[in-house]
């Protein structure tokens, strides 16, 4: 095969690479825009769920769990590739953590992270992530069912569940989800008036808390990972245009070359026969 054929086939090559790579580009920036959507309901729900929990621990105060308790780490990273360090990211964080006594049980959700945490002692579970928006529900009802799976490992105990994830906006942070402990409400003259028994009133809140916590924290590290992936896909469009503008050039060139010698061999031919 001539070098002009090699040079053609791989330009072809790289404009078809580019158009998959536009493609997944945007369906990237699709997703982001959605879930910008849904993570703004989600901070306002949390928002209010964690006002009305604050209003009613000021008139029926929950005691704590005495004493030191076991620790879940919730750890959320990417199902799919193309996201640059996003996954290392996360496991930078964790290494960075103080040391924790005693060592916390490990629930990892996306397969690319977990994948670097095989060898991990602590980690009790591995579960597929999110890929898109319509998935977290599914992946929400996974969470749920290791953690009440962890919990019972525990023998019971009220373990504080903690989640390292990326934010929609920065770097993955760890934040304590339980005990639940709101910020203070502005004080009321009257409590609330309830339809349950405040023990089973509180159980309810704590659930939706839960539920609603959760669910942030997917869509937030979704948003992270579609927005990393969008940079990545940019950049990596950059490097292959300029490649595909290069051979564009080169191909020019054979092509102006190869057109100037079958010139060359006519005007030889011409004279040859005047001759």
């Amino acid at each position: 095969m001539s070098g002009q054929a090699e040079l053609a086939q791989r330009y072809a090559r790289l404009k078809e690479i580019s158009g998959i790579m536009t493609a997944m580009k945007s369906l990237s920036l699709v997703e982001t825009k959605k879930l910008s959507r849904f993570i703004g309901h989600q901070r306002r729900m949390l928002a209010n769920i964690e006002a009305a929990a604050a209003d009613f621990l000021h008139f029926f105060p929950v005691a704590g769990e005495p004493g030191q308790q076991p620790a879940i780490l919730l750890m959320i990273g990417s199902e799919r590739g193309f996201c640059g360090n996003f996954n290392e990211r996360v496991l930078a964080a964790l290494a960075a953590l103080p040391g924790w006594q005693p060592a916390p049980t490990l629930l990892v959700v996306g397969s690319r992270l977990a994948a670097k945490l095989e060898s991990h002692p602590g980690t009790v579970a591995r579960l597929d992530g999110p890929t898109v928006t319509e998935d977290v529900p599914a992946v929400l009802n996974r969470i749920m069912d290791a953690l009440h799976a962890a919990s019972r490992q525990l023998s019971g105990a009220g373990a504080a569940l903690f989640s390292l994830a990326h934010e929609a906006e920065g770097e993955p942070s760890l934040k304590r989800l339980l005990p639940f402990d709101p910020a203070p409400a502005p004080h009321l003259a009257h409590p609330p008036r309830l339809q349950l028994a405040a023990p089973e009133f509180f159980a309810e809140l704590l659930d939706q808390y839960l539920l609603a916590t959760l669910y942030g924290l997917l869509y937030e590290s979704l948003a992270a990972e579609s927005r990393q992936r969008l940079a990545h896909m940019e950049n990596a469009l950059d490097r292959l245009d300029e490649t595909i503008a290069r051979l564009a050039l080169k191909r020019n060139a054979l092509r102006q070359e190869k057109i100037v010698e079958e010139i060359e061999v006519i005007l030889s031919s011409e004279m040859a026969f005047h001759d």
